[in-house]
């Protein structure tokens, strides 16, 4: 069975199309629990996101702040595994139609086994991994089963990569290119910033994929400065913390729903 990389791609096309940036969001699957995490990623996209990132939770998330860290610290408590990630994609994605995406670390796949969870992940109807910490030059096995199974490989670019670096990565990656909005970790922040934008300017000189920025976005009007530079426009920390502030699952799941909506609102005003 094929992955839905070709939904990714139409679904960003169609944003274009519609003279808009598309909403990304991210949830953790497993937090608060398994059921509870699909639920969360099912509400997002009733709110208006496009495309919906889903985490696999990993002890030590080198990109992520305290606020993911703290939701993947639930979820593993509670025992979530690859084959829940699995799930949360599969079914997300039944529910919606919508393309849902990995973002995860290598050394859980590498541990998994690359051809298992490509072929795994695809027959779940997934669209691709966002693999932050997988260089490039050691990337060629993951992509050539990706390639084999139709998922995108979106690779992480930040400010300081140098622009010979960036045409190597973008040159290697499919889907779309995830820029990091300025150096640190994943976290809400007042200003997303100037180097956002001069980034996805660099990143486009050497590539037509689509360039979605992420890290630090957190409200309706980030998301629209965002929006009228990128092609995309990420969100994670915002969504994670409304449901680590709710009083139960029933109000964290209404919660990122209406965070949806305003992000939503937000990327159509650019």
């Amino acid at each position: 069975m094929s992955g839905n990389i070709g939904l990714l791609s139409d679904t960003l096309a169609a944003a274009k199309a519609e003279d808009r940036a598309a909403l990304i969001a991210y949830l953790p699957a497993g937090f608060p629990t398994v059921d509870g995490g699909i639920e969360a990623v099912k509400a997002v996209f009733d709110g208006g996101a496009d495309i919906v990132e889903v985490g696999l939770p990993h002890s030590d998330p080198v990109l992520d702040g305290p606020v993911i860290q703290t939701a993947d610290d639930i979820a593993l408590r509670g025992g979530v595994k690859i084959a829940d990630v699995l799930r949360t994609v599969r079914e997300a994605h039944e529910a919606t139609g919508k393309p849902v995406l990995v973002m995860t670390y290598w050394n859980p796949i590498d541990r998994y086994g690359v051809e298992r969870f490509t072929a795994e992940l695809a027959e779940a109807g997934g669209a691709g991994c966002i693999l932050p910490d997988l260089p490039v030059q050691e990337s060629a096995e993951w992509r050539r089963h990706a390639e084999k199974h139709g998922l995108a490989t979106v690779f992480v670019v930040a400010p300081s990569t140098r622009d010979a670096r960036l045409a190597t990565i973008t040159a290697a990656g499919s889907g779309f290119v995830y820029a990091a909005s300025l150096m640190g970790v994943t976290g809400t922040r007042t200003s997303v910033g100037l180097e956002a934008q001069a980034l996805v300017t660099r990143v486009r000189a050497t590539t037509d994929l689509p360039v979605c920025v992420g890290l630090g976005v957190s409200d309706a009007e980030q998301a629209a400065e965002v929006a009228g530079f990128a092609d995309g426009v990420i969100v994670g920390s915002a969504f994670v913390k409304r449901m680590l502030d709710a009083p139960d699952q029933a109000a964290g799941v209404a919660a990122v729903r209406a965070l949806a909506a305003e992000l939503a609102e937000g990327v159509r005003k650019r």
